[in-house]
């Protein structure tokens, strides 16, 4: 099965800035102003399209827990705003999504920077009854080691009217 393009408000945002100078930062920041609780970790989100989103974040004193390192919490925040935006790029306009759960294991110590990968392994179905979708995502450091490991549940569902 072949990825679509869902042209969402937001993909056909990342789609004009992503290429400009500053295009990625500027997206970022939008998307903290739309969903403020995504703003504490400082993300850019790097590369976004159909089925894949990579989401990175500093290291610094806002995102520390007690031992100095990326506090477990942030990180799943991270992989959360992954995963939203890979099901904003994925999911057509004629459905919506809302998270329904989310599992995740932490695996390693985060000391420095990290990265978020949410990749689905193809194309899900979307029909007109609802769907739950499983989100990989894992959390990786700046040496690629990951951290953080889990999976996403978003419940997908046609909009009212459609």
């Amino acid at each position: 099965m072949r990825w679509v393009t869902a042209l969402t408000k937001t993909y056909t945002m990342w789609r004009r800035l992503a290429g400009k100078p500053g295009g990625r930062r500027l997206f970022s920041a939008a998307v903290c102003l739309r969903v403020p609780y995504f703003g504490t970790v400082l993300p850019t989100v790097r590369d976004l399209r159909p089925g894949h989103c990579t989401v990175s974040a500093p290291k610094w004193w806002g995102v520390h827990n007690h031992l100095g390192t990326f506090h477990a919490i942030a990180a799943c925040n991270l992989a959360e705003l992954a995963m939203g935006m890979l099901a904003e790029a994925t999911v057509p306009p004629t459905h919506r999504w809302i998270p329904k759960g989310m599992t995740v294991s932490y695996v390693a110590k985060a000391r420095t920077r990290l990265t978020a990968v949410a990749d689905l392994p193809e194309p899900p179905e979307f029909g007109a009854d609802g769907t739950d979708v499983e989100v990989p995502v894992t959390v990786s450091d700046a040496h690629g080691v990951p951290v953080v490991t889990g999976t996403i549940v978003i419940r997908v569902t046609p909009k009212p009217g459609r």
